[in-house]
């Protein structure tokens, strides 16, 4: 029922936004909202999460009730090569008493825990938040043969997963499942019947959660499969079990994997929902190469580009005053102060060779 009545909201609400926008000469559902590009300040050195040896991936903070800020992010060892996240990542765990750092390594919150458990070897792609008196941590997690290689192990990487780990404090224990909170579809024709990925979640206004994910088919040919598209879900608890809606979104014409990275929250002010997605290669806007584009949805299922789209391209402002241009700005998560966006995480390599990465804690300037 409460599913229904968001969908009959969203059904009367839309035509009204519509209305507005074509009056404000714009097609999208809002002639204002966020400007992220406005919003960005140069980074303090402190902001940039770094280790020697370890490839940094991923990123999202959270405060806890110790009013220490708890930040979680993909490691895997330098010595095994970039392409070794898909194989050897684990969810470790830093703390700092400041949301741009510096954090200090605590420990590993989702470690391996044998490749009989589907996500016995690897997890990936945290997205962390605190609801009620509980803390939760999507990710990603996958099993297979553990090797690590050159290229990428696609065994690995067709087993990934989406689950999910509950806890009292972000210090732990975390509570994981012996089962995907989203699984693959049985139906071989489904566009996630390959493997799910990289989960994105939030509270929905009449209650419970949605869930966006990236999904791949099996269309394409194996091992990648394809195309690679976005889905949505909704659950009533943190746990599941979850209601997909099979609906593909950020698609682009001739594009086989437009997009990924989805981050999302819903805002209670403008009465919708916010996504900050990666553009692959300038399929949604003017910007040519990467970006981080910004999207919104009345529903959650339905999403159609922000009046001001372009969060930002793949150029670092430090607050020393260098201006950097890096191959890699990616894994985009928002974290909120006292209900306001502070603070835009991002995992970052500077350049091709993927030498090394970090995540980058990126200060936001306070929104009216």
């Amino acid at each position: 029922m409460k599913h229904t009545l968001t969908l009959l909201t969203g059904l009367l609400l839309a035509p009204l936004v519509a209305l507005h926008a074509e009056a404000a000469g714009t097609n999208n559902l809002a002639s204002a909202g966020y400007d992220f590009a406005a919003m960005i300040q140069p980074v303090p050195l402190t902001a940039k999460f770094s280790d020697p040896d370890y490839y940094i991936w991923c990123g999202t903070l959270v405060k806890g009730d110790d009013a220490k800020y708890h930040l979680f992010y993909s490691r895997w060892p330098r010595k095994l090569g970039f392409q070794a996240w898909v194989t050897h990542s684990e969810i470790a765990h830093a703390v700092g008493d400041t949301p741009l750092g510096p954090f200090k390594h605590r420990d590993v919150a989702l470690p391996p825990r044998g490749k009989e458990f589907w996500d016995g070897l690897c997890t990936h792609n945290p997205s962390v938040n605190k609801f009620s008196d509980k803390y939760c941590l999507y990710y990603m997690g996958n099993t297979g043969d553990g090797v690590a290689m050159k290229g990428l192990n696609w065994t690995h990487r067709n087993n990934q997963r989406i689950g999910v780990a509950v806890a009292d404090s972000p210090n732990g224990p975390w509570t994981r499942l012996d089962r995907p909170v989203v699984d693959v579809s049985p139906d071989s024709a489904a566009p996630d019947a390959l493997m799910t990925s990289n989960p994105a979640f939030c509270e929905r206004p009449g209650g419970g959660y949605l869930i966006l994910y990236k999904a791949v088919g099996k269309q394409g040919k194996a091992p990648f499969g394809g195309p690679v598209v976005h889905l949505t879900a909704t659950a009533d608890s943190l746990t599941g079990p979850i209601t997909k809606q099979m609906r593909p979104t950020f698609t682009a014409p001739g594009a086989a994997f437009p997009a990924e990275d989805p981050c999302i929250w819903f805002d209670k002010s403008a009465h919708r929902y916010y996504a900050i997605v990666k553009d692959q290669n300038g399929h949604f806007t003017p910007q040519r190469g990467r970006s981080l584009i910004l999207w919104e949805s009345l529903d959650g299922f339905d999403w159609k580009l922000a009046a001001h789209p372009m969060v930002t391209t793949t150029d670092i402002r430090w607050a020393d005053g260098r201006k950097q241009a890096v191959v890699y700005l990616e894994r985009p998560q928002v974290f909120f102060e006292n209900g306001k966006p502070a603070v835009l995480l991002c995992a970052v390599a500077d350049d091709a060779k993927l030498a090394h990465s970090y995540n980058l804690q990126i200060p936001l300037c306070p929104v009216p």
